[in-house]
């Protein structure tokens, strides 16, 4: 009854299923990895948003990067801003417009400094057009802000290119930034959430980070590729039992055909 199994068909169908299931388990795991370490990351993330603001020489300091594991942690840190050599971040849409980020190096001692991401302000008339930025506080200053690491085209999805207007750049890079300022720079930048003493008019302000699901929807494709492999297997159990089946039957018809041509009595 079972011999069909043997079959070049059915051994191909069996070879199918020995190999998705190694798949489908391979494909759960990665998931589940992915889970793990994204719900790890939105920990972290949460931990530093909520974290009460430290001085940012606890964290960082000029010519070093900044850790990935203190991105979004609040720092304060005080000094005078460079209105000589600030620039605006193209393309950084908000709340659906497209705009820019201002950028302004705040000097906090003899040759060091740390670059202030101020906020967002709508574009310009045209593409090339410079935005109206709101000037930033003249004297000392104390900004409390989010602490990031230096953006790459690797971190941001963002394609660098030279041939912008002067004062415009694609990344937030502070070392590609700091090339042409007369004093080193921590290697990342400071997203200002405030400042004191406060200006009549500022850029508005960038969004807190999304923290997201924490890896939820990983979480649930690893246990939809696992139980794809209880699909897997229950579908080919049920193609070689509907198989049997319809043998068993097509060999008792073949009986009762064969038992009613025996019996038959001839006209």
């Amino acid at each position: 009854m079972y011999r069909f199994l043997l079959t070049p068909r059915w051994l191909a169908l069996h070879v199918v299923v020995l190999l998705v299931i190694p798949a489908f388990v391979l494909l759960g795991r990665w998931q589940f990895g992915r889970f793990e370490e994204r719900s790890a990351n939105s920990e972290r993330v949460t931990a530093n948003i909520e974290a009460p603001p430290v001085p940012i020489d606890r964290l960082a300091a000029p010519g070093q990067q900044v850790k990935q594991d203190d991105r979004f942690r609040k720092v304060t840190v005080t000094g005078t801003y460079d209105t000589a050599h600030g620039l605006v971040v193209r393309r950084r849409p908000q709340e659906g417009r497209n705009g820019f980020y201002v950028l302004t190096p705040l000097v906090t001692g003899p040759g060091t400094a740390v670059i202030v991401n101020r906020g967002w302000v709508p574009a310009g008339a045209t593409a090339d057009a410079s935005p109206e930025v709101p000037p930033p506080p003249s004297g000392q200053v104390t900004v409390t802000g989010r602490l990031r690491p230096s953006e790459t085209e690797e971190s941001s999805g963002i394609r660098d290119r030279g041939g912008l207007p002067p004062g415009q750049v694609l990344l937030i890079n502070a070392d590609a930034i700091g090339k042409g300022l007369p004093y080193r720079l921590v290697g990342g930048y400071v997203e200002l959430i405030e400042q004191q003493p406060a200006p009549a008019t500022a850029p508005a302000p960038v969004p807190e980070p999304d923290v997201g699901s924490g890896g939820g929807l990983n979480l649930a494709y690893g246990v939809q590729w696992w139980l794809f492999i209880g699909i897997a297997i229950g579908g080919w159990v049920m193609l070689i039992r509907r198989e049997v089946a319809e043998r068993r039957s097509a060999q008792a018809q073949q009986h009762a055909k064969e038992t009613a041509a025996s019996t038959a009595t001839p006209d």
